[in-house]
């Protein structure tokens, strides 16, 4: 098995209860938990499953890290905060749609509300850094791997007195709830999560 990288992220379904009182129907059963895997442990199927979702966060990341890189050399560090406001969840719906996975960015200090982790990964957000797997009920294969603070990054991530001209501010704007900044350059800033389906 390759060498796990450390850096270089559902359906809707319908009910019909025209007789039922929504307060008083049963409700729906919990979704069946995933275990967590270790590397050591992964069947074959979950190792070709690995790769998949290693690729599309690549793809992830490099586009994104692409675009921050951009804004922030062509207008200024506030622009880096559109970027991950509006681009970042455009990029991983395109790298979603193209490699046929589901991902995104989560951590357990999150500045946007709409960055929750899926369910399997509510609970694994703590611990080291080292990546983590998981086997869905239906041979789907969640991942974990770890986004590890940049150093041009503490512009936006950083401590107080690290945050760049006007930064403080935006965050106050568009984020009152944040609680992604105190990170240092190197130190885990979140999670990429990936979702592959069980191979047909």
């Amino acid at each position: 098995m390759p060498a796990l990288p450390r850096l270089l992220a559902v359906p809707l379904l319908w009910a019909a209860a025209c007789s039922s009182d929504p307060t008083t129907a049963d409700p729906a059963p919990a979704a069946p938990p995933w275990p967590q895997v270790a590397a050591a442990a992964l069947a074959p199927a979950q190792q070709a499953q690995l790769a998949h979702a290693d690729r599309a966060r690549g793809a992830l990341a490099q586009r994104l890290l692409g675009e921050l890189t951009k804004a922030i050399d062509t207008h200024g560090t506030r622009a880096a905060i559109s970027v991950c406001k509006v681009r970042a969840p455009e990029l991983a719906a395109e790298v979603a749609a193209e490699h046929g996975v589901r991902l995104g960015r989560t951590s357990h200090r999150l500045r946007s509300p709409d960055n929750r982790p899926p369910g399997w990964a509510k609970t694994a957000l703590g611990g080291d850094d080292a990546p983590k797997f998981f086997a869905g009920p239906a041979g789907e294969f969640g991942v974990l791997q770890p986004i590890l603070l940049q150093p041009m990054c503490v512009q936006c991530h950083g401590q107080p007195d690290q945050l760049a001209e006007g930064v403080t501010e935006a965050l106050q704007r568009l984020y009152p709830d944040d609680r992604a900044t105190g990170f240092a350059a190197g130190e885990r800033r979140g999670w990429f999560w990936i979702e592959v389906p069980k191979a047909p």
